[in-house]
């Protein structure tokens, strides 16, 4: 995977055009999910239509968890890098969601070791990320890194996945719970928040990203950036059915027991 970079595009290879208009830019934004995001993959369909088993089920949610930490890491980079007081007050409670405010909020890590217990994992071994696929490690820190290297108009762009999240999560919400008996609403929770934190979060990034872009090279960094996010997510679904579907479990890697 390949960071975008507005210094990275050679003076010889630009062409001067206008900038997109606002809904231009907008629709080019949400384009990407229907080409892209990852509830398009075979894995994700095994997942939400009841096809994998428990092992199999287990492999994602100790995998996602690596995703799942890292998200406030990038978040708190990101605020770390801009002057802007409102950005940094609005991307705070970003921060807040995972890692929580206890004892009110446990936060969205917290939910997701909810479901990993649920799931008979063992807690100290997911969070030490020992078992986790090579490529899922590697997938989650370049993400981090995208954050805190690219443009910060860019950087902020690359969140704007959560435009397409709320789908998934009524889709898993339904599928796990209809289709796997070892699934129970209790171990959901982290889906169920997210139907409401993903659209608050994504409209204020997406107003921001429209208000922010001052050039065409800006705008397709940022789309750019959205497909970089996407091409985050999926490679780490084609890691898990690499491994736990056609059987190549790389060495040190977590394996279901028979």
């Amino acid at each position: 995977m390949t960071a975008v970079s507005l210094e990275q595009k050679s003076a010889a290879a630009r062409t001067e055009q206008p900038m997109w208009t606002r809904p231009e830019f907008e629709a080019q934004i949400r384009a990407v999910g229907p080409e892209r995001y990852h509830d398009l993959h075979p894995f994700h369909h095994m997942l939400h239509g009841g096809k994998l088993n428990k092992g199999q089920v287990q492999a994602w949610a100790l995998n996602r968890y690596c995703y799942q930490a890292a998200v406030p890491r990038k978040d708190a980079a990101l605020v770390s890098r801009t002057h802007d007081r409102d950005l940094r007050r609005e991307w705070l409670h970003r921060i807040h969601d995972h890692d929580g405010l206890p004892p009110e909020e446990p936060g969205g890590i917290e939910r997701w070791l909810i479901l990993t217990d649920g799931l008979g994992l063992d807690r100290e071994y997911v969070i030490s990320r020992r078992g986790a696929l090579a490529a899922t490690i590697f997938a989650v820190e370049s993400y981090v890194t995208f954050v805190r290297e690219q443009p910060l108009t860019v950087a902020v762009a690359s969140s704007l996945t959560e435009l397409f999240a709320p789908k998934i999560h009524k889709e898993r919400i339904s599928g796990m719970l209809e289709n796997y008996d070892f699934i129970d609403d209790k171990v959901m929770a982290y889906f169920k928040r997210r139907l409401t934190q993903a659209p608050r979060d994504s409209e204020f990034a997406l107003n921001y990203v429209l208000d922010h872009a001052k050039s065409r090279d800006e705008q397709e960094a940022c789309v750019d950036a959205v497909r970089f996010k996407c091409n985050v997510l999926w490679v780490q679904l084609d890691a898990l059915y690499n491994a736990y579907v056609a059987g190549n479990i790389p060495p040190g890697a977590f394996r279901p027991e028979a």
